[in-house]
């Protein structure tokens, strides 16, 4: 059974009562929500004029590397646009009859967000081609030679799509967005506003320092900051007063095992791994993940976004190669 990472991008919570504080610390509009400026001023500027038209936004892709907003931002375009808000993902759309029923329970101007939409099945990617473009719901009833095929029309509305992995949409649902935009990493300053933000609204006080310090172990990843705190903050209300300071912020840190640059066991335990075993030489993905006992999908979605970022394992045409720079911080 794959162990619980503290600096885990997926979005699970330890129970129903974490779940329902992660939801209120989601921003409900731009003002509140902290960094991704460029989307933002697109998308403002986006939402005034369709606004100004009467009409829903275009369609939207939100992609990059998970945990750095992409649902929250759906939740933003949907409160400034004054519209409804469905949300779904890809998996649990199985069949063309699942999407049907869903399109055809939307009013004019609803948001539709599917998150992971690139899981999304071909048969259903092709009832939502039209439905996209042409605002038409093509089903089939009947079977065999009595089958015939009826268009329905539906409401104008928007799809949000959310996705890690832009590259696996099929092209003709990709060139139906009229928006897509990707979700870069947050710098240290943004996390330690977001950190601030959340602390206030879980009535926790953190000094300026430990908000920086937390800033600088959260991987450059808002969902990371938030578990960051809360786990900090549960350390602070049994060993201290409740205060979030430097002293309590590290020893909360240090307990958890997460080091100045934001790695956990997991992430030092494949980079080693694969620096014991292999060296300098590249790595293949299957291989790495043979090593770790992990998915090669979970390597490549979970471990690697962040540890290219940061010039921790690079990418060849042979596979994947540890650099100089993470041999030096593991002092291997």
């Amino acid at each position: 059974m794959a162990i619980e990472r503290i600096v885990d991008t997926s979005a699970h919570d330890d129970d129903g009562a974490e779940q329902q504080i992660e939801v209120t610390l989601r921003p409900q509009t731009f003002d509140e929500y902290v960094g991704q400026e460029r989307l933002k001023r697109n998308l403002r500027l986006a939402i005034e004029a369709a606004k100004k038209r009467g009409e829903p936004i275009d369609h939207v892709l939100l992609y990059g590397p998970p945990g750095l907003g992409k649902t929250t931002m759906a939740g933003v375009i949907a409160h400034e646009m004054g519209a409804g808000l469905r949300v779904t993902s890809g998996p649990a759309i199985e069949k063309a009859g699942d999407l049907a029923s869903i399109l055809t329970n939307l009013a004019d101007g609803d948001i539709l967000f599917i998150d992971e939409i690139h899981r999304l099945g071909r048969a259903v990617e092709e009832v939502l081609y039209s439905a996209m473009e042409d605002y038409k719901l093509d089903i089939v009833i009947g079977k065999g030679p009595a089958a015939r095929s009826v268009r329905l029309d539906l409401p104008h509305f928007t799809v949000i799509g959310a996705t890690t992995r832009t590259g696996s949409l099929a092209a003709p649902l990709r060139d139906r967005f009229g928006h897509i935009y990707r979700l870069e990493f947050y710098t240290p300053a943004d996390i330690a506003q977001i950190v601030r933000r959340s602390a206030a609204i879980l009535a926790t006080a953190i000094d300026k320092k430990a908000a920086e310090l937390l800033s600088t172990r959260a991987r450059l990843t808002p969902r990371i900051a938030n578990r960051l705190l809360r786990r900090v903050r549960d350390y602070a209300d049994v060993n201290g007063d409740g205060i979030i300071d430097m002293p309590t912020a590290q020893q909360a840190l240090q307990l958890l095992e997460v080091d100045d640059l934001g790695l956990d066991p997991a992430d030092r335990q494949l980079l080693s791994a694969m620096l014991k075993n292999y060296g300098d030489n590249p790595v293949g993905l299957t291989t790495i993940a043979a090593l770790t006992g992990d998915e090669a999908s979970t390597i490549e979605d979970f471990y690697e976004p962040y540890l290219l970022q940061i010039g921790f394992i690079e990418r060849t045409p042979r596979g994947r190669r540890v650099t100089p720079r993470a041999r030096k911080h593991l002092n291997l």
